[in-house]
């Protein structure tokens, strides 16, 4: 038998358009709508036959060859893969209910799910929305009407959260038609169907941003916040400089500085790709503070051994300064409204600075570097700009 497990769950990801063999008969076929699908490939009594698994969206790599190796098992037993999966899924329409196949979806592809919350999120929203009204139902059963009655309860009130329900109720349908407990078109889709029953998410309720600080005010407040003492307030001062998440620079440890550039590994960053950060003269001033108050592991420590900082701690100092109303991520908004309105850096260079990616996939396709000069330059702009006394201080005339 020719070698199996020639595919990895990378390369069967970015394969470009084509067949690739898997061994054993497994093959992915990536098509032209960039489709990606698992098709296990036999010949009985002389014919070819392509037994289609389901798409690589659903069935992973490792499920792929599960199914294979069974396939396997019925031919040499004198059975048609084909005909004995149209057998079972006469039998098994309707064997499952919503939420055993939710709780099979989730024990096939959570371990897949890298950040911890992400994976809660999904538990939790099924269970408290989905399970009352869909849980018990056979899955084969469920329809409009059911899902429906699931989102209507929190479409108007809560539309984000309803909004996310719906494509967890849509991908836990796919994977049982996939698997073959269920037939037909999915309920919970929302092009073409849902659209005509529900309003936009965006129509329900303005989108909130997080609550940010006009830049203009940005001098003044960080005249006040270099003013306080305690490792909270050297971290949110830290963070501002450094237009860095909350939970990157909580987490943030010595083994990640090295001399005046901070690399957060992929691992602590939302788009799990390693972001260096170039640090201004003053966000190196902090760490020789921190350095002199003795931290070991974390750079922010908190008051619990080993235990970085709260997100409320950073939060309470602002609530201290009188600013409640603004969060620690408004800061980012701060600094992206200062370079796009009170510089000529270009656009990519800011976005960079924040780690996001491109949104136009032609412009991030040319811009393959990090742009890391440039970004020295402007944030070390940023921290000058952040130092710069109050607008409208009074200075002696001596002075001036």
């Amino acid at each position: 038998m020719a070698k199996i497990g020639k595919l990895s769950a990378r390369r069967a990801a970015t394969a470009p358009l084509g067949k690739y063999c898997d061994g054993g008969g497994l093959w992915l076929y990536v098509r032209r709508d960039g489709t990606r699908a698992w098709v296990y490939r036999y010949t009985k009594a002389g014919k070819a036959h392509e037994h289609g698994l389901g798409p690589l969206s659903t069935v992973s790599l490792a499920e792929a060859r599960a199914d294979a190796l069974k396939c396997r098992k019925l031919l040499r037993d004198g059975h048609d893969p084909i005909q004995e999966r149209r057998r079972e899924r006469s039998e098994r329409l309707g064997a499952l209910t919503f939420r055993q196949c939710a709780e099979r979806f989730l024990a096939a592809h959570e371990a897949g799910w890298h950040n911890p919350k992400h994976r809660a999120q999904w538990r939790s929203t099924l269970a408290a929305y989905a399970y009352p009204e869909l849980g018990d139902l056979p899955v084969g059963t469920v329809d409009t009407t059911a899902v429906m009655r699931a989102l209507e309860a929190i479409w108007q009130d809560k539309p984000e959260t309803a909004s996310r329900l719906r494509g967890r109720i849509e991908r836990v349908l796919d994977w049982a038609t996939v698997r073959g407990y269920r037939t037909g078109d999915n309920p919970a889709r929302w092009k073409g169907h849902l659209d005509a029953l529900l309003p936009a998410r965006s129509k329900v309720r303005t989108v909130r941003h997080h609550a940010a600080l006009p830049y203009a005010e940005i001098p003044g407040f960080m005249t006040g916040l270099r003013q306080r003492d305690g490792v909270a307030a050297q971290a949110l001062e830290f963070a501002i400089l450094t237009a860095a998440r909350s939970g990157e620079v909580r987490g943030m440890t010595w083994a990640e500085v090295d001399g005046d550039t901070w690399t957060i590994p992929a691992s602590r960053m939302k788009a799990r790709r390693e972001h260096r950060i170039p640090l201004a003269p003053r966000a190196l001033a902090i760490l020789d503070d921190m350095r002199r108050l003795g931290t070991e592991g974390l750079v922010f420590p908190g008051t619990k051994r080993g235990k970085p900082l709260s997100d409320m701690s950073l939060s309470a100092v602002l609530r201290r300064m009188g600013h409640g109303d603004v969060t620690v991520h408004g800061f980012r908004s701060s600094f992206r409204d200062w370079a796009g309105e009170a510089t000529a850096y270009p656009r990519e260079v800011c976005e960079y600075a924040l780690a996001h990616r491109l949104k136009d996939k032609a412009e991030a396709a040319y811009q393959r570097g990090t742009m890391f000069e440039k970004r020295r330059k402007l944030m070390d702009a940023w921290a000058g700009y952040c130092q710069r006394p109050p607008a409208g201080k009074v200075v002696p005339i001596r002075q001036a």
